[in-house]
Protein backbone atom coordinates (compact mmCIF):
# COMPACT_ATOMS: atom_id res chain seq x y z
CA UNK A 1 0.00 0.00 0.00
CA UNK A 2 1.66 3.43 -1.12
CA UNK A 3 1.44 6.21 1.71
CA UNK A 4 2.21 9.42 0.94
CA UNK A 5 2.62 12.88 2.56
CA UNK A 6 1.77 15.56 0.85
CA UNK A 7 0.12 18.62 1.01
CA UNK A 8 -3.73 16.60 0.79
CA UNK A 9 -6.71 16.24 2.89
CA UNK A 10 -6.28 11.93 3.69
CA UNK A 11 -9.84 11.54 4.34
CA UNK A 12 -11.96 9.79 2.55
CA UNK A 13 -15.55 11.09 4.06
CA UNK A 14 -16.99 14.18 5.87
CA UNK A 15 -16.10 17.67 5.37
CA UNK A 16 -12.20 18.91 5.23
CA UNK A 17 -10.37 19.35 8.26
CA UNK A 18 -8.96 22.88 8.39
CA UNK A 19 -5.83 23.35 8.76
CA UNK A 20 -3.77 26.68 8.40
CA UNK A 21 -1.79 25.43 5.35
CA UNK A 22 -5.31 23.53 3.89
CA UNK A 23 -6.68 27.58 3.96
CA UNK A 24 -3.55 28.77 2.14
CA UNK A 25 -4.79 29.80 -1.23
CA UNK A 26 -3.57 27.46 -3.88
CA UNK A 27 -1.49 29.33 -6.64
CA UNK A 28 -2.99 30.76 -9.77
CA UNK A 29 -1.34 29.17 -12.91
CA UNK A 30 -1.90 29.35 -16.31
CA UNK A 31 -4.16 26.94 -17.90
CA UNK A 32 -1.39 26.16 -21.04
CA UNK A 33 -1.74 25.77 -24.17
CA UNK A 34 -4.06 22.54 -23.94
CA UNK A 35 -6.89 23.52 -21.68
CA UNK A 36 -9.79 22.96 -23.99
CA UNK A 37 -12.00 25.21 -22.43
CA UNK A 38 -12.22 27.36 -25.33
CA UNK A 39 -9.19 29.92 -24.53
CA UNK A 40 -6.98 28.09 -27.29
CA UNK A 41 -9.42 26.45 -29.75
CA UNK A 42 -11.73 23.79 -28.89
CA UNK A 43 -14.02 24.21 -26.41
CA UNK A 44 -14.31 20.76 -24.43
CA UNK A 45 -17.24 22.12 -22.05
CA UNK A 46 -19.77 23.08 -24.29
CA UNK A 47 -20.45 19.33 -25.18
CA UNK A 48 -22.89 17.04 -23.71
CA UNK A 49 -21.84 14.84 -21.43
CA UNK A 50 -18.46 16.59 -20.26
CA UNK A 51 -20.38 16.62 -16.69
CA UNK A 52 -19.07 13.03 -15.49
CA UNK A 53 -17.31 11.11 -12.85
CA UNK A 54 -15.51 8.78 -15.37
CA UNK A 55 -13.11 10.65 -17.70
CA UNK A 56 -11.00 7.96 -19.29
CA UNK A 57 -13.16 7.25 -22.56
CA UNK A 58 -13.56 10.28 -25.13
CA UNK A 59 -17.80 11.14 -25.15
CA UNK A 60 -20.23 13.25 -27.53
CA UNK A 61 -19.87 10.88 -30.28
CA UNK A 62 -15.73 10.02 -29.91
CA UNK A 63 -14.76 6.70 -29.42
CA UNK A 64 -11.16 5.97 -27.47
CA UNK A 65 -10.07 4.80 -24.14
CA UNK A 66 -6.79 6.10 -22.45
CA UNK A 67 -4.76 3.35 -21.25
CA UNK A 68 -2.64 2.98 -18.06
CA UNK A 69 -2.52 2.98 -14.47
CA UNK A 70 -5.79 3.63 -12.66
CA UNK A 71 -6.12 6.51 -10.94
CA UNK A 72 -8.34 8.44 -8.62
CA UNK A 73 -8.25 12.64 -8.81
CA UNK A 74 -9.96 13.62 -5.27
CA UNK A 75 -10.37 17.49 -4.76
CA UNK A 76 -11.51 18.92 -2.10
CA UNK A 77 -12.08 22.91 -2.40
CA UNK A 78 -12.31 25.10 0.91
CA UNK A 79 -12.65 29.01 1.46
CA UNK A 80 -9.43 30.65 1.87
CA UNK A 81 -11.37 32.86 4.01
CA UNK A 82 -13.17 30.74 6.42
CA UNK A 83 -12.06 27.72 5.59
CA UNK A 84 -15.15 26.30 5.21
CA UNK A 85 -15.89 23.67 2.44
CA UNK A 86 -16.99 24.97 -1.09
CA UNK A 87 -20.24 23.30 -2.14
CA UNK A 88 -21.75 23.39 -5.64
CA UNK A 89 -18.60 24.74 -7.12
CA UNK A 90 -17.58 22.96 -10.51
CA UNK A 91 -14.42 21.45 -11.28
CA UNK A 92 -12.73 20.81 -14.54
CA UNK A 93 -9.72 18.86 -14.89
CA UNK A 94 -7.60 17.39 -17.80
CA UNK A 95 -4.41 15.92 -18.16
CA UNK A 96 -1.98 14.35 -20.81
CA UNK A 97 -2.60 10.40 -21.48
CA UNK A 98 0.30 7.62 -20.76
CA UNK A 99 2.28 8.80 -23.72
CA UNK A 100 1.83 12.56 -23.13
CA UNK A 101 -0.56 13.43 -25.21
CA UNK A 102 -3.64 16.15 -24.71
CA UNK A 103 -6.62 15.05 -26.23
CA UNK A 104 -7.94 17.51 -28.62
CA UNK A 105 -4.42 18.90 -29.62
CA UNK A 106 -2.02 16.24 -30.00
CA UNK A 107 -1.15 14.49 -33.03
CA UNK A 108 -2.96 11.17 -33.25
CA UNK A 109 -5.46 12.25 -30.49
CA UNK A 110 -6.80 15.63 -31.67
CA UNK A 111 -9.87 13.64 -32.57
CA UNK A 112 -10.47 12.53 -28.80
CA UNK A 113 -11.53 14.26 -25.40
CA UNK A 114 -10.90 11.76 -23.03
CA UNK A 115 -9.41 12.37 -20.12
CA UNK A 116 -11.38 15.94 -19.03
CA UNK A 117 -14.56 16.70 -17.30
CA UNK A 118 -16.58 18.44 -14.99
CA UNK A 119 -17.74 17.77 -11.77
CA UNK A 120 -19.88 19.38 -8.90
CA UNK A 121 -18.45 19.59 -5.42
CA UNK A 122 -20.74 17.50 -2.60
CA UNK A 123 -21.31 18.81 0.75
CA UNK A 124 -18.00 18.08 1.96
CA UNK A 125 -16.45 20.46 -0.99
CA UNK A 126 -14.97 17.37 -2.49
CA UNK A 127 -15.00 15.95 -6.32
CA UNK A 128 -13.63 12.51 -7.50
CA UNK A 129 -12.40 11.97 -11.26
CA UNK A 130 -11.62 8.37 -12.22
CA UNK A 131 -8.61 8.73 -14.75
CA UNK A 132 -5.33 6.82 -15.55
CA UNK A 133 -2.03 8.10 -14.25
CA UNK A 134 -0.87 10.96 -16.64
CA UNK A 135 2.73 10.69 -17.89
CA UNK A 136 5.92 12.86 -17.84
CA UNK A 137 6.95 14.50 -20.69
CA UNK A 138 9.60 16.19 -21.80
CA UNK A 139 10.13 19.40 -20.06
CA UNK A 140 7.34 19.42 -17.41
CA UNK A 141 6.70 17.20 -13.87
CA UNK A 142 3.96 15.51 -14.17
CA UNK A 143 0.57 17.18 -13.76
CA UNK A 144 -2.55 17.13 -13.35
CA UNK A 145 -4.59 20.57 -14.72
CA UNK A 146 -8.05 22.66 -12.96
CA UNK A 147 -10.22 25.64 -13.35
CA UNK A 148 -12.77 26.31 -10.42
CA UNK A 149 -16.04 27.38 -11.73
CA UNK A 150 -18.99 29.07 -9.48
CA UNK A 151 -21.47 26.49 -10.66
CA UNK A 152 -22.01 23.51 -13.00
CA UNK A 153 -24.00 26.36 -15.31
CA UNK A 154 -21.10 28.42 -15.45
CA UNK A 155 -18.75 26.23 -16.43
CA UNK A 156 -19.35 26.32 -20.10
CA UNK A 157 -15.64 28.42 -21.16
CA UNK A 158 -12.85 29.60 -19.64
CA UNK A 159 -14.29 33.38 -19.01
CA UNK A 160 -16.27 32.18 -16.72
CA UNK A 161 -13.56 30.46 -14.64
CA UNK A 162 -12.61 31.47 -10.77
CA UNK A 163 -9.36 29.92 -10.12
CA UNK A 164 -6.81 27.70 -12.17
CA UNK A 165 -4.24 25.53 -10.67
CA UNK A 166 -1.99 22.22 -11.24
CA UNK A 167 -1.27 19.51 -9.17
CA UNK A 168 1.65 17.98 -8.82
CA UNK A 169 2.52 14.36 -8.31
CA UNK A 170 4.96 12.70 -5.54
CA UNK A 171 8.28 10.95 -7.41
CA UNK A 172 7.82 8.18 -5.11
CA UNK A 173 4.05 7.22 -6.97
CA UNK A 174 5.75 8.72 -10.11
CA UNK A 175 8.51 6.01 -10.15
CA UNK A 176 6.14 3.22 -9.73
CA UNK A 177 3.68 4.31 -11.76
CA UNK A 178 6.93 4.66 -14.72
CA UNK A 179 8.54 1.44 -13.87
CA UNK A 180 5.00 -0.70 -15.61
CA UNK A 181 4.88 -1.31 -19.28
CA UNK A 182 3.78 1.70 -21.44
CA UNK A 183 5.32 4.54 -19.49
CA UNK A 184 8.95 3.64 -20.40
CA UNK A 185 9.43 7.47 -22.14
CA UNK A 186 8.22 9.31 -19.14
CA UNK A 187 10.54 7.44 -16.85
CA UNK A 188 13.27 9.09 -18.74
CA UNK A 189 11.93 12.24 -18.89
CA UNK A 190 11.45 12.08 -14.97
CA UNK A 191 15.38 11.64 -14.99
CA UNK A 192 15.69 14.82 -16.57
CA UNK A 193 13.29 17.31 -14.60
CA UNK A 194 12.98 18.22 -11.11
CA UNK A 195 10.24 20.29 -9.42
CA UNK A 196 12.48 22.75 -8.26
CA UNK A 197 13.02 23.26 -11.73
CA UNK A 198 9.47 22.86 -13.53
CA UNK A 199 8.19 26.22 -15.09
CA UNK A 200 5.08 26.19 -12.81
CA UNK A 201 6.36 24.61 -9.54
CA UNK A 202 9.77 26.15 -9.33
CA UNK A 203 8.35 28.87 -7.57
CA UNK A 204 6.93 26.74 -4.45
CA UNK A 205 5.11 23.13 -4.62
CA UNK A 206 3.80 22.55 -0.88
CA UNK A 207 0.13 23.81 -1.79
CA UNK A 208 -0.02 21.89 -4.86
CA UNK A 209 1.59 18.61 -4.22
CA UNK A 210 -0.67 15.29 -3.83
CA UNK A 211 -1.13 13.05 -1.47
CA UNK A 212 -1.23 9.59 -3.03
CA UNK A 213 -2.41 6.35 -1.41
CA UNK A 214 -2.87 2.77 -2.95
CA UNK A 215 -1.30 0.59 -5.57
CA UNK A 216 -0.52 0.57 -9.19
CA UNK A 217 -2.01 -3.05 -9.33
CA UNK A 218 -5.29 -1.91 -7.14
CA UNK A 219 -5.40 1.73 -8.41
CA UNK A 220 -4.10 5.18 -6.79
CA UNK A 221 -5.43 7.73 -5.27
CA UNK A 222 -4.38 11.19 -5.39
CA UNK A 223 -5.88 14.01 -2.99
CA UNK A 224 -5.19 17.37 -2.70
CA UNK A 225 -7.12 20.21 -0.49
CA UNK A 226 -7.44 23.34 -2.15
CA UNK A 227 -8.08 26.51 -1.01
CA UNK A 228 -9.66 29.18 -3.35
Amino acid sequence: MLQLVGCGDDSSDGAVAPTSESCARVPEEIEGPFAGDGSNGPNVLDQTGVVRNDIRSSFAGLVGTADGVRMVIELALVSAVTCDPLRNRAVYVWHCDRLGRYSLYSAGVSNQNYLRGVQSTEANGKVRFTSIFPACYAGRWPHIHFEVFQSVGSATNASNKRSTSQIALPKAACDLVYATPGYEQSATNLGQVTLASDSVFREGSSLQLATVTGTVAMGLTVMLTAAV
